[in-house]
């Protein structure tokens, strides 16, 4: 089958047409973003391949529909971007990639945390300008800190068991105890967490529950001096919150992968332009903030085990079998 694959990046297009020697479907790539103004490029197409931030609204779903799309699958773990009412009304199913190398999220996690905490980012720029001096580069030692992990699923818990390796303290919250982490880790309340966490790791989905769960509200309510660790989704932070608890000094740094306004941004060379976003400017201004591109998932296991599961959803569908990995359409 005919398949369009929507802000497609060329360490994508690689894997994805070695895995496809396996199903031999005809793969189109574009780089640029899935919207209502440019869905019709999926024209001629059976199926559309998109990413978290694609916009799949209403607008869209109905442009495709009429193009001869039947199947869409998000090669992501999330799909908030996708309207799956407006998806179910078409009679278009909705596949996902549940799960891909959860490793790579928890391993890039915890080289977040040894960044920020030792300050090798700083010291990194310094010795590319042949300066190294160490004053102003003191860290601090895990052993000695308190880590909060919001959210423990399958990369939660992969976090937790390699942060145990340190000796620090750690304390998780999920809307369930896991047994298997309690001799690793103390499951507790989000007020508690919130309360001793010297740094607080999100690894949490986005939901109408989490959104914003970092806001002008709660961000005062962290331990003073907490570090905040994002490799979640960029929705889990009020970024202006942000902001302001890093320029009073309330939050001691943070580490983010990911950015609630990031679909314009991340993935693109914006190195000469004149960027619009006044309150993602601000971020990138402190010395005690790191920004990565929404990148701790990119290794080559990961690409691997995202092509196989999405086009395994195609051939599924191509063959009449049931979706292994479809979403339920949304009650509304």
């Amino acid at each position: 089958m005919k398949i369009t694959l929507f802000s497609t990046l060329g360490c994508e297009q690689q894997t994805f047409d070695a895995v496809n020697l396996d199903h031999r479907h005809q793969l189109v790539y574009r780089s640029d973003r899935l919207d209502p103004d440019n869905a019709h490029f999926g024209k001629g197409s059976d199926g559309v391949c998109v990413t978290v931030n694609d916009q799949v609204d209403s607008d869209t779903i109905a442009t495709l529909k009429a193009s001869g799309c039947k199947v869409i699958v998000t090669r992501s773990i999330g799909y908030n971007q996708i309207d799956l009412a407006a998806a179910a009304q078409a009679g278009i199913p909705v596949a996902r990639v549940p799960h891909y190398s959860p490793h790579s999220v928890s391993e890039f996690t915890v080289g977040l945390i040894l960044s920020l905490t030792r300050k090798i980012h700083r010291a990194f720029l310094r010795s590319r300008e042949f300066n190294f001096s160490i004053d102003g580069l003191t860290g601090t030692q895990l052993s000695d800190k308190t880590v909060g992990i919001l959210g423990a699923g399958q990369i939660g818990g992969l976090v937790i068991k390699a942060l145990s390796g340190f000796g620090c303290r750690l304390l998780y919250h999920d809307l369930q105890r896991h047994r298997e982490l309690d001799n690793l880790a103390t499951h507790c309340t989000i007020s508690e967490l919130a309360r001793d966490a010297d740094i607080l790791v999100l690894n949490l989905p986005l939901t109408p529950e989490t959104h914003h769960i970092l806001n002008a509200t709660t961000v005062p309510q962290l331990k003073p001096g907490a570090l905040i660790i994002n490799t979640g989704r960029g929705g889990l932070i009020d970024t202006r919150a942000l902001v302001e608890g890093l320029k009073s000094g309330h939050l001691g740094g943070a580490a983010i992968d990911v950015y609630e306004d990031e679909a314009n941004l991340f993935y693109n060379d914006r190195s000469t332009d004149v960027l619009q976003d006044d309150t993602f400017c601000r971020l990138l201004t402190f010395p005690n903030v790191i920004v990565t591109s929404h990148m701790a998932f990119l290794t080559d296991h990961a690409l691997s085990d995202i092509a196989t599961t999405a086009l395994q959803a195609f051939s599924e569908f191509e063959q009449g079998k049931p979706l292994t990995t479809r979403i339920a359409a949304s009650p509304g």
